[in-house]
């Protein structure tokens, strides 16, 4: 029995990960190939080949990304993205929803930007209690004006859903900062610590006996 067990065990780790990441690409395409509606219909794949073949919206995604990006890398599309920023922004309603998006976006994906670049060991909900959490910036205008000490922005994510968490004000002080990258943090949060980060006094100690 306990060797039916192991094999059982053995068995899972290796059929759910394989499951779980088939089904999750499998959404994803299936949700990106829903773009070829944009298309007209004659253009549409299933019509020109007869029969559905996934992954053709990954590649229209995938396009559509390239020439937009494209587009708005130079002169003129700068000028194109302002105007279009300056018209939504007078509309009530969708101005607020989009500038709140436009804000996290261009945090989250601009080169310039500082967001979860840092990982970061922080004691929480309470003292005694540590996680692991990402620094997103510091704070500034009117709660700067409130924080006498140096405070960082920090995103406490919640496991294994590292998308959902906290923002919270912490002092730099109370704040350790790691040496792992946000990719080790981030598989460390949502394998709810089963997948360990690599070590780096460990590793250099194995280089350097």
């Amino acid at each position: 029995m306990a060797a039916l067990r192991k094999w059982l065990f053995a068995g899972l780790l290796v059929i759910v990960p394989l499951i779980i990441t088939a089904w999750v690409l499998s959404w994803v395409v299936g949700l990106l190939d829903q773009t070829l509606e944009i298309l007209p219909a004659g253009w549409q794949p299933d019509k020109l080949l007869g029969f559905h073949v996934p992954g053709f919206g990954v590649l229209l995604t995938l396009l559509i990304l390239l020439i937009v990006g494209a587009i708005a890398s130079n002169f003129f599309g700068r000028k194109l993205v302002a105007l279009g920023d300056a018209l939504v922004s007078r509309i009530p309603v969708v101005r607020s929803i989009y500038s709140s998006v436009k804000q996290v976006s261009d945090t989250l994906f601009s080169e310039s930007g500082n967001a979860f670049r840092t990982a970061v060991l922080v004691q929480w909900p309470r003292d005694g209690m540590w996680t692991v959490a990402f620094v997103t910036g510091s704070p500034s205008g009117e709660v700067a004006g409130y924080l006498r000490d140096e405070f960082v922005s920090v995103y406490v994510p919640t496991t294994p859903n590292p998308t959902s968490g906290y923002f919270v004000l912490m002092r730099k002080s109370d704040c350790i900062e790691l040496e792992m990258s946000i990719d080790e943090a981030l598989k460390y949060i949502v394998s709810m610590g089963v997948v360990a980060p690599h070590d780096p006094v460990q590793a250099d100690s194995q280089l350097h006996p």
